[in-house]
């Protein structure tokens, strides 16, 4: 599966079959990433194409010095398992993280 991204959408996406896996950011000020939003199609969840965005994604915040919002419920959950990833959030949200019990 191959990551592509549309910049100016503001979207990273994995084409599956007839659809798409997205994930939606924004930049809504000098170094930050909004990551609002990641879908997965329903026959297609379960097989980490949702992880693959969200590692993209912060991929690319690393890339460019963006601190991340974790807006997306997803993203929030997953970054309780991603200590590394979670450096990347904006101190501000680093307590809207959910972390998981090992």
């Amino acid at each position: 599966m191959q990551v592509e991204h549309d910049e100016e959408q503001g979207r990273m996406f994995v084409r599956i079959e007839d659809d798409e896996a997205e994930l939606m950011y924004t930049l809504p000020g000098p170094g930050i990433m909004d990551i609002q939003h990641t879908f997965v199609p329903e026959g297609a969840r379960g097989h980490g194409v949702a992880e693959l965005l969200a590692k993209a994604a912060f991929d690319y915040a690393r890339e460019h010095k963006y601190r991340v919002v974790p807006t997306c419920p997803f993203i929030r959950k997953w970054l309780g398992t991603q200590p590394e990833e979670a450096k990347l959030v904006d101190p501000r949200y680093a307590k809207t993280i959910t972390t998981r019990a090992h």
